[in-house]
């Protein structure tokens, strides 16, 4: 069986969140308050996170495996669902989307588990900015977790930033000269309508062109020769490389026709789409008793409604209910 939908696009890609607490307030995220977070007896356990993830390895053809949150370093068993995934798949890219908020205590005990390197969320090298957007004076352990990262050799260390409009898009060429200098990888994402507060306005979104116009004050960037694949991310040799800039315009340049991601909430939830309003229980299942074979065929009944693209430029389109968070990255 293949995680295949009805435009024939198969799904290869997991995206597995295992909390949907985090330890930040970023502002296009959530509130100040944070939010009403999953009762623990509705969240996965770490065997079933385990065996979800082993269906998908060995009977539906999953090939990359990536932890996200919420904030995934938050969670207790985190080394140890990393370790067991690994052994259920030797040949799996292993990956961790993370604020890397405690990566500096963790990143050399996660790459002995068998991870392979790290995505971090980072959209400002300065600490007053940093502490406007994420409500929290972190800037400091941010870095340390990503140094941390790149000597334990999870790498390449991607950087993931967003620009907002009057609090850090002035900052682009910043951000990518301070990552060239590290080694590390820059992808510049446009703001998606998934806040939990739905504030999203695409009329205030930094979009990819002006992304493109405040990097070529500062850089000559041309594009990459690689191909680009099902991989979110338009990538540009920066003054001629080997240093890359990505952006990932899902907003303006939709990439749906190549995607071949699906995702799994903390509680249980197939999403077959980012956006999608829909979710599929595969944790009720899995509680009552169910085969491995009988989730698997849930799950690729799941996959077959994934529509053909996002419909954010739809005047019908609806934001999920679910924020970023509780969805998964």
């Amino acid at each position: 069986m293949l995680l295949q939908d009805r435009y024939g696009r198969v799904a290869t890609d997991l995206r597995v969140s295992l909390t949907d607490r985090c330890n930040l307030r970023c502002s296009y995220c959530m509130p100040a308050e944070g939010l009403d977070w999953l009762p623990g007896d509705e969240v996965l356990t770490d065997d079933e996170v385990v065996r979800l993830v082993d269906i998908g390895v060995r009977l539906l053809g999953i090939r990359e495996v990536r932890f996200t949150g919420g904030e995934p370093l938050v969670r207790r068993g985190l080394v140890d669902i990393v370790r067991r995934t690994r052994e259920a798949g030797p040949d799996l890219e292993l990956s961790l989307t993370t604020n890397a908020l405690g990566l500096a205590r963790t990143a050399t005990a996660l790459r002995d588990a068998g991870l392979d390197r790290v995505n971090v969320s980072l959209d400002t090298v300065r600490r007053d900015t940093f502490e406007t957007i994420t409500r929290r004076d972190r800037l400091h352990d941010v870095l340390g977790g990503l140094a941390a990262a790149h000597d334990a050799g999870l790498t390449p260390v991607k950087v993931n930033a967003v620009l907002l409009r009057g609090v850090n898009d002035d900052q682009a060429p910043e951000l990518l000269r301070w990552a060239v200098g590290e080694g590390y990888q820059l992808r510049f994402i446009e703001q998606m309508p998934l806040d939990a507060q739905h504030d999203w306005s695409r009329a205030e979104m930094v979009t990819a062109e002006e992304i493109f116009e405040r990097l070529g004050e500062a850089f000559d960037l041309t594009p990459a020769a690689e191909p680009r694949g099902s991989a979110p991310a338009e990538l540009f040799l920066v003054d001629g490389g080997p240093a890359t800039v990505g952006v990932i315009a899902s907003v303006t340049r939709p990439f749906c026709g190549d995607c071949d991601r699906v995702r799994l909430t903390a509680d249980g939830q197939v999403r077959n789409c980012l956006f999608a309003r829909e979710e599929s229980d595969l944790r009720t299942s899995l509680r009552n008793g169910a085969s491995d074979e009988e989730i698997a065929e849930r799950w690729v009944i799941a996959m077959r409604g994934k529509r053909a693209g996002h419909g954010i430029d739809d005047p019908s389109f609806l934001q999920p209910d679910r924020p970023m968070s509780a969805i998964g990255g």
